[in-house]
């Protein structure tokens, strides 16, 4: 009886252990932390071959959240949210923006986060692998898509905090294209209000306020993109004010869960030349074409075939007709299956 009770005793530690090594377990640790907690750290941000030095602040007290990020060298831009309000200065523009933010994810950026559809369109793999930064011990997770319309990550979550110590977004091939790696973290229990201050002296500043209200169901027209690349859906309709501008654009949200693409629809002036073709900007693809006198631009950190693919779908519907119309998706890309984002030991 004492053997099988060690038996039984060792099998569950061995669950046990096996459990904190998933590679779900490690994410779902992760957004807790980027959510619930309160942290202060300095880090290298690296896209289309330029670095930028930030340090983000971010404060939980009760059900409000505040955050700050401060660029610390190049354009010394400033962003703070409070609660669902995100107010944007921008010095070298001399320009403040004051926008609704919806409360769905920290400054920091979107990171992967797990749900039925995610995990049918990406792998998760990794959690056991451990690496050493910053003086901790971190795991190695990486989500890697199933096909060429997304992203992948590779992320090296700190074991103590459960906080991204550094981030690579990669494309369809692997390589990276985006990086995000702290230099130093900490985790306060406590951060003063002073903390979210900003240093920007705003005098002979424009101030702009971007209102964003969701579409009624008496509008003349509704958008909505006839087919969608597999696993993206529609999650946000609405009419969006231009800052500066009387005018206001139809703007849709399609996301796979961890991916998310935006689209803008805008009457265009005859006079205004037509914005048609791809653009490239470090992780971030847009798409501009023209459909029924309006202006279509998808934007997002997907790759270019994502974007031209959604904008080109992006068609008006009339509410009766949007109703009764029944979606269809996209075809699997050719080679829908990679490993290029596997993790190497030397990474």
């Amino acid at each position: 009886m004492r053997f099988v009770s060690a038996v039984t005793a060792s099998a569950i530690l061995v669950a046990g252990i096996a459990a904190a090594d998933e590679p779900h377990v490690w994410l779902t640790r992760m957004n807790e932390a980027l959510t619930t907690r309160n942290y202060d750290g300095v880090f290298l941000h690296v896209h289309g071959g330029r670095m930028e030095t930030l340090r983000v602040i971010h404060r939980v007290d009760g059900q409000r959240v505040t955050e700050r990020l401060i660029s610390l060298d190049g354009s010394a831009r400033e962003f703070i949210r409070r609660d669902n309000e995100l107010t944007c200065y921008l010095p070298d523009k001399r320009t403040v923006l004051v926008e609704k933010r919806k409360s769905d994810g920290p400054l920091l950026g979107a990171l992967p986060k797990l749900d039925q559809t995610t995990t049918s369109m990406y792998e998760i793999t990794g959690g056991a692998q451990r690496a050493r930064l910053m003086g901790r011990d971190a795991r190695l997770v990486s989500v890697t898509p199933r096909d060429g319309y997304r992203y992948g990550y590779r992320l090296w979550i700190d074991e103590a905090t459960a906080m991204p110590l550094k981030t690579q977004l990669c494309d369809e091939h692997g390589d990276v294209i985006e990086q995000i790696v702290f230099s130093n973290l900490s985790m306060p229990a406590r951060i003063p209000d002073s903390a979210f201050e900003p240093q920007v002296d705003t005098r002979g500043f424009r101030w702009l306020r971007n209102d964003q209200q969701l579409a009624t169901a008496t509008a003349p027209v509704l958008w909505e993109a006839m087919r969608l690349p597999p696993g993206f859906r529609l999650t946000t309709r609405g009419q969006q004010a231009m800052p500066g501008s009387k005018q206001s654009v139809s703007h849709l949200v399609f996301t796979d869960g961890i991916a998310s693409v935006s689209v803008f629809v805008e009457a265009r002036a005859d006079t205004v030349p037509p914005l048609e073709g791809s653009t490239q900007l470090g992780s971030s693809s847009a798409f501009s074409t023209i459909v029924d006198g309006h202006q279509v631009t998808a934007v997002g950190e997907v790759p270019a075939t994502t974007v031209r693919f959604i904008a080109t779908q992006v068609k008006p519907r009339s509410p009766a007709s949007e109703r009764a119309a029944e979606r269809s998706s996209a075809p699997p890309m050719p080679g829908a299956a990679r490993s290029a984002l596997a993790p190497t030991p030397n990474q």
